[in-house]
């Protein structure tokens, strides 16, 4: 199986001086998604939690909703001559009466690499697509902090918001060895981090953290918080909506079109999280901003 890291000859210059040594570089192979043995998608990542990221991508496409409804993933034989397996080609097995959408080819390019659908057409995917409302009220049994539902509504202190970013960073152990990997976390409403994941690319971390939350029967992953490296996509946005999730945060811009998402399905958007700064773009319901002029 791919390992996560590789090495390679660089040649480095600092300060005037040249040399040559090895390099640690991310990992970086395709996966062949398929569904009940046809194949579906293609994404490229950092092997690692491949069952996992495949799981995550049928929640994001509204195939899979519940563990009970997967049966089983393995791997399958590669494409080389020999047939023998490359540990790239995944198939996911549903359980018997699992309906399965019209999952069309233009769909699968636009879920992978951010582009085909667009506008209103996205929207509209989402909405007809989502199992739950996004909820930071329910009592849902696969709620990781559904203990503290009774607390009623979400009410996240900018602070615990601002400290988000640095607990990511430290708990990317790839990142330390590579500098090449994005991360996805999932926090719990009062800053604790529950689980986090790393790829090359940053749907693929996030699909792995929703999939390790399926496979433990954790959806939808009400009352949590989402934290991403980089920017918030209309993608991103889609994959926490499609969990459950009712938080976003990034360090980066967000797309305009994840900014309507999160308007319309009343998902909590934050982005240029660095320091104690931020941006709220929607649901600003669920921070705890302290004065009526902190909107203007």
């Amino acid at each position: 199986m791919g390992r996560v890291t590789e090495r390679r000859k660089v040649i480095r210059i600092r300060d005037g001086a040249v040399s040559a040594r090895p390099d640690t570089l991310v990992a970086e192979e395709p996966l062949e998604i398929r569904l009940n043995g046809k194949p579906l998608a293609i994404t490229m990542r950092t092997p690692g939690d491949d069952f996992a990221l495949a799981a995550g991508f049928l929640v994001s496409e509204g195939v899979l909703g519940a563990a009970d409804e997967l049966r089983n993933i393995v791997y399958c034989a590669g494409a080389t001559v020999d047939g023998s397996n490359t540990y790239n080609v995944v198939d996911v097995q549903t359980a018997p009466g699992v309906v399965i959408p019209d999952i069309t080819l233009e769909r699968n390019v636009y879920t992978t690499s951010s582009c085909g659908l667009c506008g209103k057409a996205s929207l509209d995917a989402v909405r007809t697509t989502a199992r739950w409302a996004i909820d930071d009220t329910g009592t849902s049994a696969g709620s990781a902090a559904s203990a503290a539902s009774a607390a009623g509504p979400m009410r996240l202190e900018p602070e615990l918001l601002a400290a988000l970013p640095d607990r990511l960073r430290a708990a990317q152990r790839v990142f330390d060895r590579t500098g090449g990997l994005h991360a996805a976390a999932l926090f719990s409403e009062d800053g604790e981090l529950l689980d986090v994941r790393e790829d090359v690319g940053r749907h693929n971390a996030v699909d792995k953290l929703v999939g390790r939350a399926l496979q433990n029967d954790a959806l939808p992953l009400s009352r949590t918080i989402l934290m991403v490296s980089g920017r918030a996509s209309f993608e991103l946005a889609q994959k926490a909506v499609m969990a459950g999730i009712p938080v976003l945060a990034a360090v980066s811009a967000p797309s305009s079109l994840a900014v309507d998402l999160a308007a319309e399905t009343g998902l909590t958007l934050v982005g240029f999280l660095r320091g104690s700064s931020m941006n709220i773009y929607a649901g600003d319901h669920r921070i705890a901003l302290r004065t009526a002029a902190s909107l203007g």
